[in-house]
């Protein structure tokens, strides 16, 4: 996710690395809730317990704070089983007059390859990741900025929504942001340690399970997984907890601060359509990232919980 100008340096420091080993260990499995327990609300009740949190996995990064495992326990709750779609969140909108952050600000961060030639000359890209652009009049209804639109993307996540935005449409919701241990989980639907919400491999059987950058980035996306930008939130296969898209599609922010030594940002979770293995494999389920919590951008939304 790209930063703002005030963002933490540790923050935007993180980089990943090439890729590694896989697991050894076998896995246990957790208590499943029934396949079909989305509510007529869109949401999913979890029981809770204990489960192990992080990861010491070869492709994971130490600095991100992904280790040690740790057994952590988490109440029963609610968590939505997709990501807030671009239609809900134009009802929030249209009925709170909610103005977003990148609406406020005036602009949001649009991957350059989706943007025509002008356009994508003149904004002003991050030194460090330069595939961004820094989009004058891009926005949650105007994904690509100025003359785009949400034209046939009703069902896909909404993107450009900050960590306040999300905040404040959970609120209306009757929800929250769920919590990291929350979200991680409900991520790994059921399974102990194991590196996605499905297994550990990712293609497992040459099936596709998410929507992350297939090829080599931040050159070239095949698409092979069918979607080169955001996919709509039922696409794939659920997990064992029947949630959609735990893994790529969009970030999802979380309740929580990035650390107690810095507070100020806010973490999200599951990586999103731009992450690739060369660069950013942080769509395994015990990732991490953060960013701060006016930032917005074209792969980043959320999901919904609450208490039960």
């Amino acid at each position: 996710m790209p930063e703002n100008e005030n963002q933490n340096q540790n923050a935007s420091a993180r980089c990943c690395m090439p890729s590694g080993g896989g697991h050894a260990e076998p896995s246990r499995a957790l208590p499943v809730p029934s396949l079909h327990a989305v509510a007529a609300d869109g949401m999913v009740e979890l029981p809770g317990g204990e489960f192990l949190m992080g990861s010491e996995d070869s492709e994971g990064f130490p600095a991100d704070g992904e280790g040690p495992v740790r057994g952590v326990r988490v109440a029963p709750f609610r968590i939505d089983a997709y990501a807030v779609g671009n239609d809900r969140f134009a009802e929030f909108v249209a009925d709170t007059g909610h103005v977003t952050d990148a609406e406020r600000l005036g602009w949001s961060y649009v991957f350059a390859g989706f943007l025509p030639g002008a356009l994508r000359r003149d904004s002003p890209r991050p030194e460090r990741t330069p595939w961004w652009c820094a989009v004058s009049g891009a926005a949650w209804n105007r994904p690509e900025g100025p003359g785009s639109s949400l034209d046939g993307r009703g069902g896909h996540p909404v993107v450009h929504v900050s960590w306040f935005d999300a905040a404040a449409y959970a609120a209306w919701a009757g929800g929250r942001l769920p919590t990291e241990a929350e979200w991680e989980y409900a991520a790994r639907g059921g399974l102990e340690q194991k590196r996605y919400p499905w297994g550990d491999e990712l293609n497992p059987g040459g099936e596709f399970r998410c929507n992350i950058w297939r090829g080599t980035f931040p050159t070239k996306n095949t698409a092979a997984d069918g979607y080169r930008g955001t996919a709509p939130v039922g696409a794939f296969a659920p997990n064992g907890f029947g949630l959609y898209n735990m893994s790529g599609n969009v970030w999802e922010w979380c309740a929580d601060a990035w650390s107690a030594q810095s507070p100020v940002l806010k973490v999200i979770r599951g990586g999103s359509h731009m992450c690739h293995a060369s660069y950013c494999n942080r769509y395994r389920v015990a990732a991490r990232s953060a960013n701060t919590p006016d930032s917005s951008s074209g792969h980043a939304g959320f999901r919904c919980a609450r208490d039960v």
